[in-house]
């Protein structure tokens, strides 16, 4: 029997359950679990929203690309989340509601999923949302010119779109893929005016008013290294149920800024000149929790934490003995504290608690244990020492090279943490060099596998995350994220399997194996456990974020 998707939580449900209000006169913090939030500083259950105004949000990174098919960007999805709607929507309980797809059935093999369109959905370029523009989307997604370094992963073993009726559409799959639904809640997803693919498909990563959706904001402006500007979208009518509201967004024009700097960007938000910023950095959190005229809103990052990523083909960390040294070797309970204040959690898994299927037997199983580093190192022949005390083996110092992209893509004060890292492995004598890349290089080496170690942290609310870092077909080079470039029979097996079905307790037992041989094999370091802390005025009401922490400011609205 087909499995068909579920009728919406009643609205009162979906509004509170799991989600974070900051109300009353007070300023304060909370966190979600992987849930929705919500901010309403000062806001009283009748105030009426007021409708116009003009808002001005800050983020600490650019875009690299603005095209929701090719890049692989957070910052990506969670901008345009306010341009493109997704076929579904997922709540902050994991489960799916209708948004541009009315109803939807998923075959008993998982090989494919037909959806029911919504008839009243309009692109803000005037042409109408339908099966042919799914279709539209979706094969351009994997076509081999878009280059799509994320979304197509996301389609997974795609076969093609079938276009049924003007309203009725049918996605098909190789093999059973239960992650799509999930994957069809997220912008990178979501979609193009058919007419500007058309027309202006090579230039969509500029972004600008070619980036045609049927979302609540239009994108009218684009200064580079400045701001992007969003215009409301006055036909916007097709809301997901767990919105506050129905009908277009209430503010007339969103602006975001990029304001690289820390202490830029909080001052911009303490002194008024943006409204809303994010990230707060943990050394900030209690200047703004102090601030009246200031609210915080903090939610848990769900997905792949940050970590260090070792390259298992590239010498010495081919050596199992090495990677258990690196991973053992970092004072990580002392690095995190000292770096993040304790707004960020010492991470144990490659996911973070607030994914579906998080183990947490992880937690405590690996600290910091710098004899046992020290012995696998003597074990794997490293056991002379240099002039400034590095490891040596026949002559050679071990030396692991973890670069840093431009200062503009590094956020949340990884540097500092970096050096702090480096500080605890030459302790054990491993010497960790930093070398700055322009972008394109940066990118060109850690996804080549010519690095020692990669950096990155994956925002999403589903455990499939495990399969792009750890099945050995999700090679960088198609748009996978398996840096560690590791080939076991074990993980490919247990991350196919998850992938293939909706069956609870499987996926539980595969994804918690599938967790520990990852530890246990020393292909990653996780590092931190994100906490997104957003920083808004007082007077900011609706404010959302969704299950990733992406804002979203279609109920957003500013009191008099």
């Amino acid at each position: 029997m087909a499995i068909t998707g579920p009728r919406p939580l009643p609205l009162l449900a979906a509004l509170t359950a799991g989600a974070l209000l900051l109300a009353g006169c007070s300023s304060g913090t909370g966190s979600g679990s992987g849930a929705a939030a919500t901010a309403g500083a000062g806001a009283g259950i009748d105030e009426k929203p007021v409708q116009g105004g003009a808002l001005t949000y800050a983020t600490d990174v650019e875009p690299i690309s603005f095209d929701i098919h090719v890049s692989q960007q957070d910052i990506t999805g969670a901008i345009q989340r306010n341009v493109f709607d997704s076929l579904v929507h997922q709540d902050d309980k994991g489960e799916f509601q209708p948004w541009l797809a009315k109803s939807w059935e998923i075959a008993p093999d998982l090989k494919s999923y037909t959806f029911h369109l919504r008839e009243d959905v309009k692109f803000t370029d005037g042409t109408v949302f339908d099966a042919e523009a799914v279709k539209a989307n979706f094969d351009r997604i994997v076509a081999k010119e878009t280059k799509s370094q994320y979304a197509a992963s996301l389609l997974g073993p795609y076969t093609g779109t079938e276009v049924i009726d003007p309203h009725t559409v049918k996605v098909s799959f190789a093999e059973p893929f239960a992650p799509f639904l999930q994957a069809a809640g997220t912008a990178y997803l979501g979609f193009y005016s058919p007419k500007a693919i058309k027309e202006n498909g090579a230039k969509l990563g500029a972004g600008g008013p070619a980036d045609v959706g049927t979302g609540p904001f239009v994108f009218t402006g684009y200064t580079k290294g400045q701001s992007a500007v969003f215009t409301r979208n006055p036909d916007y009518n097709w809301a997901p149920p767990s919105a506050n509201h129905q009908g277009p967004a209430y503010l007339e024009k969103l602006t975001i800024r990029f304001l690289t700097e820390d202490s830029v960007r909080v001052g911009a938000l303490s002194s008024g000149q943006v409204q809303v910023a994010e990230p707060i950095p943990p050394a900030d959190v209690r200047t703004v929790q102090g601030d009246p005229k200031l609210r915080t809103l903090a939610t848990d990052a769900p997905g792949a934490n940050y970590a260090l990523v070792l390259n298992t083909t590239k010498a010495p960390l081919d050596d199992p003995k090495v990677r258990k040294a690196v991973q053992r070797g970092i004072d990580l309970d002392t690095d995190i504290q000292s770096v993040y204040f304790g707004v960020y959690k010492r991470a144990w898994s490659p996911i973070a608690p607030s994914t579906p299927y998080y183990d947490k037997s992880l937690e405590k199983s690996w600290p910091y244990d710098r004899a046992a580093a020290e012995k696998a190192l003597d074990e794997a022949g490293w056991t002379a020492r240099d002039g400034e005390g590095y490891r040596t083996k026949d002559g050679k110092r071990l030396s692991l090279e973890w670069p840093l992209p431009p200062a503009e893509y590094v956020r949340e004060q990884r540097e500092t943490l970096g050096q702090a890292i480096q500080a605890d492995l030459k302790k054990i004598g491993v010497e960790v060099t930093r070398p700055r890349l322009d972008i394109g290089t940066y990118i060109g080496n850690v996804y080549g596998g010519k690095e020692h170690i990669a950096d990155y942290s994956w925002a999403r609310f589903d455990p499939d995350v495990l399969r792009l870092y750890f099945h050995s077909a999700s090679k960088p080079s198609t748009g996978g994220q398996n840096a560690t470039f590791y080939q076991d029979a074990q993980l490919d097996e247990w991350t196919t399997t998850g992938k293939g079905t909706f069956d609870k307790a499987v996926r539980q037992d595969v994804y918690t194996r599938t967790q520990q041989r990852a530890i246990e094999l020393g292909l990653i370091v996780p590092l931190y456990v994100r906490t997104a802390v957003v920083g808004a005025a007082a007077k900011v009401r609706g404010l959302t974020a969704d299950p990733n922490t992406w804002l979203a400011f279609h109920d957003a609205w500013i009191a008099k």
